[in-house]
């Protein structure tokens, strides 16, 4: 749950400057940009503020999670990293010291502690969920804090919610530019009557404690939870995502944010500029300028995320708040090496040592921050997020060049040298491209702890060096609490622009709210020293595969290293006899790449070579190796196949087979066909005879009625000069099927009465082929009665038998036999005739409902249903028995001829509740039969229908 925090008395005597409120629309091509100012204050220098102290208690914050099905699908890790490669560079010693949390000075209140920090010219600011602090950046020691988040806000007012609320989630970063610290967490609590909050505050001085801040709070309504901010520094603005949740609870898309920078350094009242994205796109970031080379004049701000084996990169531009315009353009897709996100998406999986309890994840987005990097001749972002790497969890991390031409990455892995798991990662590069990656690390074997692992820029592409430890723990968090995280930080010093300064949470004993959390720094040996001008020399792809006279290419690309500037000329050695290649173009300056084209003769042998690729930039040399496998021409030839596998005919018919040829090998001859195999009397032909090259050709089969029953194996060969090859086929002749008819009737037997008809269905079966025309006639029939057919003669499959009787006709049963005839063809078929005498017969009663309820004087009724047989058609008349006293029974109508009466009974306010059965009795002619049912009279006032 998120944290309600109690309001202290704290009175600044200071007023709120503003709270202007406007909105203005800016047109973009993927939607309109919402433009509104902010609320504004000024607070005074921290070390004339009394820290504000966090609420008590605990409070596990839930974890929204954005969930990409594709992306979490299980799929094979195509970039894992498994081996250590030795790296050029080593980093010296860590430094560190604790932070926030237990040992820290600081009792945690809160799950997880969302660490986070940044390191300025003298100072290093830590803030976690629910305080921050200052710390003196060359002795560690605490300068101010731990103070509450909403210290900074109580100029607000004292009702204001970013003055009331403390609800965290917080970011700590320093405008190395300006030289300012940006300070932010959100307001949510009561948000749906009270609003949803950004509280953003920057110090006036580079000094958090001596100087000033101007404060704003930015709202976004009362239904959009602005969860998971994270701020981003650029040279025009500040930029910040959000992940809305619809009245905290269903997510909507992330919302990304330009704040003014040039009117919140200024401390005048600012504006912002929003766009919601679809919930189709989540967990974005902001770039984040590290170094002191702006990005080129007219950049956008990019933000980034991922989706199934990509990247995808916005970016937003024309920022005018004074006209209210912006653009944000449609996200570019950047191809990544195939991933599964970790813990089927960003959920629970991460295990500890000595408990079964897990932890969570956040593997369903990229983690903070997006670090950008301009190092003149190229621009790079790196991120990183927690993928799956086999059985355990991998930090998957990017440097992504040329994000405003054409996005790609340059290099990437997964970084999973062992069984344990890493996540909860943030990665950056100094100034001379060192990259480092700093995340937790966890497994059934160990407490989770604090590592890193770096790069330089010498080293192979596409990996990490050797593991370093920060600081390992000492205890896991235990049953009830999956919370961690949410996640780290690691900055460069803007002064050396070399040190690293990372902080992440770790435990020290077993427990729940008890985390600790450690500030470590770190710096490569090569930054901050003279370095000597290089370059880097690859080839891509590592082999490729041609056959005897043909020919392939292949990419080298040189990486300018310490600001080398020089020409690099390319050479190829280890080409088999008879083999060419060439560069295009022959050179490169400073940085870029060459196509090697390699070229092969007819008599060049079959077999691997390992080719060495040089580089030459005076006494400068580099090399790459690259694979040629060089096959066998193969030999002209052709496939044959027939389909389909088997046909089958009646003597004297025919059938057909459709035969497929395919070249191989620069085949380019006349395939000539035959067929060997046909029973006697029969006979096959090609069309077309023969094929040039591939193609298809029919064969034809045709039999003579002579031709012997049986199943045949054909052999369809194909012939082209030297080359035969075949197909089989089976033929299947059957016997010849006799031209024939045979009949049946339905129905089987029929009743009639004396006096009356019935019909029947004679059916024609044909065979053979068989089409006359059948003519019928019926014998058998009794006295007095007489048949007709229609259609007769007919070349139908059928003819409808209509039979009539006479008051003669004898009553019984008999067999009458259907003939056909049709030129010498005759057949038959019987069919019985019952005839019953006239006036006899019977008939049964039913009645319903079986049971009647009513209220003495209401009246209610029963529907008799008469079903008649064998002829009978005399009335029925009906009378009822059993009926209560001061109740009478009618039928309507009585005597019926037809086969229903309705049986009516009338109560009297007389008569006696009880349940009564009655007995209808029906007589016709000589015959009585009976039916029963049941009145249930109750006693009442009579509302209905009454006498």
């Amino acid at each position: 749950m998120l944290p309600s925090s109690k309001r202290l008395g704290l009175s600044l005597g200071l007023a709120v400057l503003s709270t202007l409120s406007s909105t203005a629309l800016a047109q973009n091509n993927e939607q309109v940009g919402q433009f509104t100012t902010s609320d504004h204050a000024v607070l005074p220098p921290l070390y004339e503020v009394t820290p504000l102290k966090e609420k008590e208690g605990h409070r596990d914050k839930p974890l929204r999670i954005l969930i990409n099905p594709e992306a979490a699908a299980s799929r094979p890790d195509a970039a894992a990293q498994t081996a250590i490669v030795p790296a050029v560079a080593t980093v010296g010693s860590v430094v560190s010291f604790d932070g926030l949390g237990v040992g820290g000075g600081y009792t945690p209140n809160a799950a997880p502690p969302d660490t986070n920090g940044a390191i300025g010219d003298t100072q290093y600011v830590q803030w976690v969920n629910e305080s921050f602090a200052v710390y003196d950046k060359n002795t560690g020691v605490l300068l101010y804090g731990p103070a509450a988040g909403n210290t900074l806000f109580q100029t607000l007012g004292a009702s204001h919610p970013c003055a009331v609320n403390n609800d965290g989630d917080p970011i700590a970063q320093y405008d190395k530019a300006a030289k300012r610290w940006v300070m932010t967490q959100f307001s949510v609590t009561g948000g749906s009557t009270s609003g949803y909050w950004q509280c953003v505050a920057v110090s006036k001085t580079s000094d958090a404690v001596t100087g000033g801040w101007n404060v704003y709070a930015f709202n976004y309504g009362t239904t959009d939870f602005n969860d998971y901010p994270k701020l981003g520094v650029w040279s025009d603005n500040y930029y910040i995502t959000f992940n809305i949740f619809a009245n905290g609870t269903t997510f909507s898309g992330t919302k990304l944010c330009a704040y003014d920078r040039q009117s919140m350094l200024s401390g005048l009242p600012a504006q912002q500029v929003c766009f919601q994205l679809s919930p189709a796109y989540g967990g974005l970031l902001p770039a984040d300028l590290d170094g002191s080379t702006p990005p080129p004049a007219g950049s956008p701000e990019y933000f980034l995320a991922f989706d199934v084996n990509s990247l995808l990169l916005w970016k937003m531009s024309n920022i005018n708040f004074t006209t209210a315009t912006a653009t944000l353009s449609a996200p570019l897709t950047i191809p990544v090496a195939a991933f599964s996100a970790a813990c089927s998406g960003g959920g629970t999986c991460i295990p500890q040592f000595g408990t079964s309890q897990r932890l969570d994840s956040l593997a369903d987005r990229v983690m903070y921050r997006l670090a950008y990097r301009n190092f003149s001749d190229h621009e790079a972002l790196v991120v990183n997020h927690a993928v799956t790497a086999g059985s355990s969890t991998g930090t998957r991390w990017y440097e992504i060049r040329s994000p405003n031409a054409t996005p790609a990455v340059y290099q990437q892995s997964t970084y999973t040298p062992d069984a344990s798991h890493r996540w909860m990662g943030s990665a950056a590069m100094d100034k001379v491209g060192n990259l480092a990656v700093g995340y937790s690390v966890s497994s059934s074997a160990i407490n989770p702890g604090i590592r890193f692992a770096a790069r330089a820029p010498g080293d192979p592409l596409n990996a990490l060096g050797a593991e370093v430890l920060i600081k390992d723990g000492t205890g896991s968090q235990t049953t009830g609490l999956s919370r961690w995280g949410d996640y780290s930080s690691l900055t460069v010093d803007p002064v050396d622009d070399c040190t690293m300064w990372y902080t992440q949470e770790y435990l020290q004993s077993n427990g729940t709210f008890n985390w600790s959390t450690r500030i470590g720094h770190f710096k490569f040996s090569t930054c901050g020293t003279a370095l000597t001008p290089d370059f880097s020399l690859t080839a891509t792809p590592a082999s490729q595969t041609v056959v005897q006279g043909s020919g392939t290419s292949y990419t080298a690309t040189v990486g300018a290293v310490n600001g080398f500037n020089g020409t690099v000329n390319f050479s190829v050695s280890g080409l088999p006899s008879g083999a060419g290649a060439s560069f295009n173009p022959a050179s490169v300056n400073t940085s870029g790449s060459s196509t090697m084209s390699v070229t092969t003769a007819a008599t060049t042998p079959a077999g691997s070579y390992p080719l060495t690729i040089t580089g030459t930039s005076g006494s400068i040399v580099h090399t790459a190796s690259v694979t040629l496998v060089v096959n066998t021409a193969p030999t002209p030839d052709f496939a044959i196949t027939a389909t389909p596998a088997s046909q089958s005919v009646v003597q004297g018919a025919g059938t057909s087979y459709t035969t497929s040829v395919t070249a191989s090998g620069g085949f380019t001859g006349t395939v000539t066909f035959s067929v060997s195999g046909l029973p006697s009397g029969a006979s096959g032909s090609f069309n077309p005879t023969s094929v040039n090259t591939s193609g298809s050709s029919t064969l034809s089969v045709t039999t003579a009625a002579t031709t012997p029953t049986g199943s045949y194996p054909l052999t369809i060969t194909g012939t082209s000069g030297a080359i035969v090859h075949s197909a089989s086929v089976t033929l299947v002749v059957t016997a010849t099927v006799p031209v024939d008819f045979s009949l049946s009737a339905t129905p089987s037997s029929q009743s009639v009465v004396q006096g009356a008809g019935t019909s029947y269905t004679a059916n024609i079966t044909r065979t053979g082929g068989f089409s006359g025309a059948v003519t019928f006639s019926a014998t058998g029939l009794p006295a007095g009665a007489a048949a007709s057919f229609s259609p007769n003669a007919t070349t139908g499959n059928s003819s409808t038998m209509s039979v009539t009787t006479s008051a003669t006709t004898p009553a019984g049963s008999y067999v009458v036999t259907i003939t056909g005839v049709s030129g010498s063809l005759t057949h038959s078929t019987t069919v019985t005739l019952a005839v019953t005498a006239a006036g006899s017969g019977d008939f049964t009663l039913a009645a319903t409902p079986a049971s009647q309820s009513v209220v003495a004087g209401a009246r209610t009724t029963y529907t008799v249903t008469i079903t008649r047989s064998g002829g009978f058609t005399a009335g029925v008349t009906f009378s009822a028995s059993g009926v209560p006293t001061g109740a009478t029974a009618s039928f309507s109508p009585n005597p019926a001829t037809a086969t229903s009466s309705t049986l009516t009974v009338q109560t009297s306010s007389s008569t006696p509740a009880g349940s009564y059965p009655i007995t209808i009795t029906g007589t016709g002619g000589t015959l009585t039969h009976t039916a029963s049912v049941t009145l249930v009279v109750t006693a009442g006032q009579c509302n209905g229908d009454c006498q």
